[in-house]
């Protein structure tokens, strides 16, 4: 693996962060967006992560945290981590943000694919990219839930094609889950987790396509449990929260995850239930109501409002 260009396509919530750690790996790092409205509502997400990152840098320096996204070292001098807080400095200021797709994929190595979780929008987005891509890239769909061989029909060189996906604050949650589909190259593969490794990710390899991988395999029936109780009126906010969070020693509850997954993401994954557009049904409920939060404007934490609103808590 000898790649030095990487094209992130989308700057959502993972998206803005997976350019951010591929920046301050040392790779050439672009952000292709739909259009100049995508690339006003990313920014502010750069700028949250970047100031996110910046913290946790500065507070390995006591040598009491650490966070293996951001060094393969515990203990590092205050000097060490300076220069550190600066690489990742000028990292972010070498992002290039462009709606171009010449200027986007001509030169890319590896293409991560992280827009939004609607088949025929991802369909529609590989086609064209075919135009565009050198023969050899690399392609990887940081989808939560969809599988490659859903979109493998749709790209050139399928055996270059396969999944490659992040939790959220991936510097701290460092995995890197890791799916290819039946006719994935093992080449492509390796070259794949020798990638993952070189961002200071942890490979998580998947022998077998599985919807949501390893981690969402657990986490969405989790989160939608909860969407549940809340929809159909048992329990509030708060209360399903504490439930969990006192219950079992978790640091967060579902509904603050939804918020920094972005209630946009979980309502696609609800509505890509037949039953969901039904209201009367289980999932129409759901769906229901996170339309409202949606239609409010309370899409997460990164718009400062969600089930929980963060406007007092400079989040």
């Amino acid at each position: 693996m000898n790649w030095k260009n990487v094209t992130i396509a989308g700057g959502g919530v993972l998206g803005s962060q997976i350019a951010l750690q591929v920046a301050y790996s040392g790779y050439k790092t672009t952000i292709w967006l739909r259009s100049e409205d995508s690339i006003t509502r990313t920014k502010p997400k750069l700028e949250r992560y970047r100031d996110l990152y910046i913290a946790d840098l500065e507070s390995m320096k006591d040598g009491k945290h650490y966070f293996p996204g951001l060094s393969r070292q515990k203990k590092l001098s205050v000097s060490e981590m300076d220069a550190l807080i600066e690489n990742f400095k000028k990292a972010y200021q070498n992002i290039v943000l462009t709606t171009d797709w010449q200027e986007g994929f001509a030169d890319a190595d590896f293409i991560i694919e992280a827009i939004a979780e609607n088949v025929e929008e991802k369909k529609d987005f590989y086609t064209k990219l075919n135009d565009y891509t050198k023969n050899d890239v690399v392609i990887a769909t940081n989808s939560s839930t969809l599988l490659p061989s859903q979109f493998k029909s749709c790209i050139k060189n399928k055996e270059n094609y396969l999944a490659l996906h992040f939790a959220n604050h991936i510097w701290r949650q460092n995995t890197a889950e890791i799916m290819g589909h039946d006719e994935t190259d093992k080449n492509s593969f390796d070259a794949v987790v020798d990638f993952a490794q070189s961002i200071n990710m942890v490979p998580l390899k998947l022998f077998k396509e599985q919807p949501g991988y390893l981690l969402n395999s657990m986490l969405v029936p989790f989160l939608s449990a909860a969407q549940q109780l809340l929809a159909d009126g048992v329990g509030n906010v708060e209360d399903i929260d504490k439930a969990w969070t006192l219950g079992t020693g978790s640091p967060l509850g579902p509904f603050r995850i939804l918020d920094i997954v972005g209630l946009q993401t979980a309502y696609n994954i609800q509505m890509m239930k037949p039953s969901a557009s039904d209201p009367q049904t289980p999932s129409g409920r759901v769906a229901t109501m996170l339309k409202a939060y949606l239609d409010a404007g309370k899409t997460g934490v990164n718009a400062k409002e969600g089930f929980y609103s963060y406007k007092e808590e400079g989040k």
